[in-house]
């Protein structure tokens, strides 16, 4: 693979991301994208605020905003928290931009010349009380299924069975609460889907061996329980108007012109640079890209099903997804996050709290991927100061400060290396072969617990060897010794660049360094790392790395974001 595209799933502009929104997408995938281009690919990562749809339409209405205003003002909003977590997007756009408008209607346009285009006289929800249409996620009621009583119009997020809002028992509206609904008739698009049911489990079924459990069960569920036209036009202002004679009064649905929003963002970024960019290159007829998506297993029906058979029934060659990445749920202090009860620690917050990568460390290490995991302050702190103050601070820091104060703030020259050392490189090589396995295969929890060893390793070396003592007796093996956990302090700040980028960076510039004077990851030589640091080059010994969080701070963190209230 010599191009890798990487998309992570579009956050909705209506608000501000919190932990898991983070950890559900955009970290993971941001984690990923940086790797990659460690180990020498090609790489392209967009992403954008999803901005049609109600939500945005009530929450202008809340704020008293004209719509397209209000999708600006938290769009800007969402890319400012992103970049301070140090997200390094390629592109980060909009679903509303023209770009979009563009290539959603060719894709419309496409496939209703295959005639997979069908209109149909529906029964919607009416809120008589907010005198509106409502799409099928406004409509909360009891799923027929399985009785879950929060279950939403367009599938239960208990049972996953996709759902009409006509079907749910004692149905209300999720914008007031009001009971007062009505079933009118109303027309509409739809998008064939069964027509397109064998290609797409064919297409599905070439996935078996490449995507994870959670992602392949979820879609094969859905075409055992059988495909069914899907509407793709709503009754709304806000969105893009439908191209169609007698349906100007409507617009597309947003899980409709959403996720083609990643080709638009793509478009986005290439109009930028005209004739040095073409979005094409990764999204039609594209040669020699490896694609994957990064989400939340609540979207992963959307982008296993909806997504390509959209993609499919063009009858083009677009570029579908090669790995699909669903994540489970982070839970906060044992219950959901919620903005409104102002439980839960928001993005644009954490980072005021903290340094980006004490969040960025945690939630990588704790990533939900195959079942839930839980964000607790105590576990939090717990995890800070445990691995990085204590082993990966507390080794750079008394390094650097053994070696200034007792030879000088360069690398020490002389002696030999011993078995000790050969040990050293061996696990070395293995650790950072099985870390380097496991981020290609997206495991990142198992890659975190081996960067976390190797950081232990380089703890119990010096403990070992005690080059505190030995410098007594034998300054040349001394010398050895802390040009050795030198080099390792290099090779740490170049495996932890990922995931914690500040924490490589200010690494790296204790040694003058920077990123660009950094080997490609891929074929990564322990024996060779661990001498590039050649006696004589100059060090300084700065500021620690992080800080130690306190009890005190704990529980001032629990009362101010709400972990009592479940």
């Amino acid at each position: 693979m010599s191009k890798i595209l990487i998309t992570s799933a579009l956050p909705y502009v209506n608000g501000v991301p919190h932990l898991g929104h983070l950890v559900g997408c955009l970290l993971p995938s941001d984690v990923y994208a940086r790797y990659m281009r460690m180990m020498g690919h090609e790489v392209l990562y967009v992403c954008g605020t999803d901005e049609h749809g109600t939500p945005s339409e009530v929450g202008a209405a809340k704020e008293g905003m004209d719509v397209a205003d209000y999708c600006l003002k938290y769009h800007n909003r969402h890319k400012e928290a992103y970049d301070a977590f140090n997200l390094s997007f390629d592109y980060f756009g909009r679903t509303s931009s023209e770009q979009n408008r563009e290539i959603t209607y060719h894709i419309f346009e496409q496939l209703d010349k295959n005639g997979l285009i069908e209109e149909e006289s529906i029964k919607q929800i009416f809120s008589i009380d907010d005198n509106r249409f409502l799409p099928d996620r406004y409509v909360t009621g009891t799923c027929p299924h399985c009785g879950y009583d929060k279950a939403r119009g367009d599938q239960c997020e208990n049972c996953t069975k996709v759902l009409d809002p006509t079907e749910l028992i004692n149905p209300r509206s999720t914008i007031s609460g009001s009971t007062n609904l009505e079933v009118r008739e109303t027309k509409h698009l739809f998008l064939n889907l069964p027509k397109l049911e064998k290609q797409l489990a064919e297409w599905v079924k070439s996935k078996e061996p490449f995507w994870p459990d959670v992602a392949y069960s979820i879609a094969q569920k859905w075409l055992k329980e059988g495909l069914r036209p899907r509407c793709i036009t709503r009754d709304l202002k806000w969105g893009f108007p439908v191209p169609k004679k007698g349906f100007e009064d409507k617009v597309f649905y947003v899980w409709f012109d959403a996720p083609i929003g990643y080709l638009g963002i793509t478009k986005q970024w290439a109009d930028e640079k005209p004739g040095e960019r073409n979005w094409k290159d990764w999204w039609l007829d594209a040669k020699d890209v490896y694609y994957v998506q990064f989400m939340g297993k609540d979207n992963v029906p959307f982008h296993s099903i909806s997504f390509p058979a959209t993609l499919l029934g063009t009858g083009e060659n677009w570029t579908k997804v090669d790995y699909l990445k669903g994540m489970s749920y982070l839970t906060f202090e044992g219950g959901k996050f919620s903005k409104s009860e102002q439980r839960g620690v928001f993005a644009e917050d954490a980072v005021k709290e903290f340094p980006a990568d004490y969040w960025r460390y945690w939630l990588i290490s704790n990533a939900p991927e195959a079942s839930d995991s839980s964000f607790t302050f105590d576990l939090f702190a717990g995890v800070v100061n445990k691995d990085l103050n204590g082993v990966l601070g507390n080794f750079v820091s008394r390094v650097m400060k053994m070696t200034a104060s007792k030879i000088g703030a360069e690398v020490p020259a002389g002696g030999e290396m011993t078995e000790v050392e050969e040990k050293l490189i061996a696990d070395l090589q293995e650790k950072a072969d099985n870390y380097c396995k496991y981020m290609e295969g997206l495991e990142f929890k198992k890659a975190m617990n081996e960067l976390r060893a190797i950081w232990v390793d380089g703890n119990n070396y010096i403990s070992v060897t005690e080059p505190w003592t030995v410098i007594k007796t034998d300054l040349a093996r001394a010398a050895a010794i802390l040009r050795v956990c030198l080099n390792l302090i290099r090779i740490y700040a170049l495996l932890s660049a990922p995931v914690m980028p500040e924490t490589s960076a200010k690494i790296l510039a204790k040694f003058g360094l920077n990123a660009a004077d950094m080997p490609v990851l891929k074929g990564f030589n322990a024996a060779k790392e661990i001498e590039a640091l050649q006696p004589g080059h100059k060090f300084e010994v700065g500021d620690a790395l992080f800080e130690r969080i306190a009890p005190e701070k704990t529980e001032e963190l629990k009362a101010k974001y709400g972990s009592d209230k479940k």
